[in-house]
């Protein structure tokens, strides 16, 4: 009985791996019919610039629940593949556009997921010698003036644009040209609806949106070509960042985040067209929220059990997506996509706090201690980022 039951669990055995054999000749895996629950994305292109290091970190493009039972596969003829990242910190004479390609494979060798992306490594001196200005819209991490910083550094020195930075709202007191427009919890409604009648007073608790005016009549409206008047003696931008989506999608749901994206991009379109009135050259770059911090620890810091980092990055993947469908390939109107998104170390360039294990243990363990802003480092990845772009830009003009 016992050899019986043997041969019979053999028979089995064989015919389910000839079923899955027949099943993967008659069905390979394409890029049509990966996995739906690999969520692997792309920007059109990463900008880099020589000097500064530019990363696409591996778990930041690839929405999947743990990252380390897949193996990732990165061909680029610039830059290296290493554990968490590809990275390059190009040359000038890196300077030049190459395909990019990441796939990503399973446990036995097949590839689930392929996306594919531009990697732009603009001249050493594009823009050397020029005088530009940028205005750099946002919510909290715009305030934190971190990012600003790192911009007006790279900035310095004969192979780069002298930068001026447009902004009523300067938050360091003894960095008065580090100026831009970002407050805390704000959202692309608020800046484009929310008026209280003491805007750029230099405080951004209780201030309206810095664009929005009341007219004479009573009746309001964005107005850029005033608020420049009024912060840079009427000129306009030459670059304008606009850096939103944390506060617009934190506490949505999968039921609702569709929903959230929506009215977050009615108002970013409102801010585009007020722009474009006011400003008809200006270069407007939208940065795609960033990431979370990498572990369940940072969440629990801040929101206790109301948010986790699975929820947050889910929405926040949402948005990239989102964003690229509906801004992609508009360059010609002046509308470019920064994938700052790609370029920020979460395991590591985020706040961290050593505490013991527990309360009967006197061993400590360091751990993420913020959700979503990151430590200077890595809002000064972020920074890089936007200089990549602006170098990008001045080298394509």
């Amino acid at each position: 009985m016992h050899m019986r039951a043997l041969k019979t669990s053999l028979v089995v055995v064989t015919l389910c791996l000839v079923a899955v054999a027949a099943a993967s000749a008659e069905s390979p895996q394409t890029a049509d019919n990966f996995p739906a629950d690999l969520r692997l994305f792309l920007p059109e292109t990463i900008y880099a610039a020589p000097g500064v290091e530019m990363n696409v970190y591996l778990d930041n493009v690839a929405l999947i629940l743990n990252p380390a039972n897949y193996a990732f596969d990165v061909a680029c003829k610039k830059g290296a593949q290493q554990a968490e990242r590809w990275t390059l910190t190009p040359a000038d004479k890196d300077a030049g556009t190459y395909p990019f390609t990441l796939e990503v494979r399973d446990q036995g060798n097949r590839v689930v997921a392929r996306a594919q992306s531009s990697l732009k490594v603009a001249p050493q001196t594009s823009g050397a010698g020029e005088s530009i200005s940028a205005l750099l819209i946002g919510d909290s991490l715009t305030h934190a003036s971190v990012y600003s910083q790192r911009l007006l550094d790279l900035c310095q020195g004969a192979d780069n644009p002298a930068l001026t930075l447009v902004g009523s709202h300067t938050p360091l007191k003894d960095a008065p040209h580090n100026r831009h427009e970002g407050y805390g919890g704000w959202t692309a409604k608020r800046f484009a609806t929310h008026y209280t009648g003491t805007a750029r007073t230099g405080s951004h608790e209780g201030c309206g949106s810095p664009f929005l005016y009341e007219n004479d009549d009573g009746k309001r409206k964005l107005d850029f070509a005033r608020y420049c008047q009024d912060v840079n003696g009427g000129a306009v931008p030459d670059f304008i960042t606009i850096f939103l989506g944390c506060n617009d999608t934190f506490s949505a749901t999968d039921e609702t985040i569709e929903a959230r994206i929506d009215d977050m991009f009615h108002h970013m379109d409102t801010l585009i067209a007020m722009i474009r009135e006011g400003a008809q050259e200006t270069r407007i770059g939208l940065l795609a929220p960033v990431p979370p911090a990498a572990t369940q620890d940072a969440f629990g810091a801040n929101y206790q059990s109301g948010q986790t980092r699975w929820q947050y990055k889910r929405n926040q993947q949402r948005v990239v997506e989102r964003m690229y469908e509906s801004y992609s390939g508009r360059e010609g109107e002046g509308i470019w996509l920064l994938p700052a998104f790609v370029n920020l170390d979460c395991a590591h360039n985020f706040p961290q706090a050593t505490a013991p294990w527990n309360a009967h243990t006197s061993l400590s363990v360091t751990r993420l201690n913020n959700g979503v802003h990151p430590a200077p480092e890595g809002y000064r990845q972020i920074g890089d980022s936007i200089y990549c772009w602006i170098k990008a830009c001045l080298a394509a003009q």
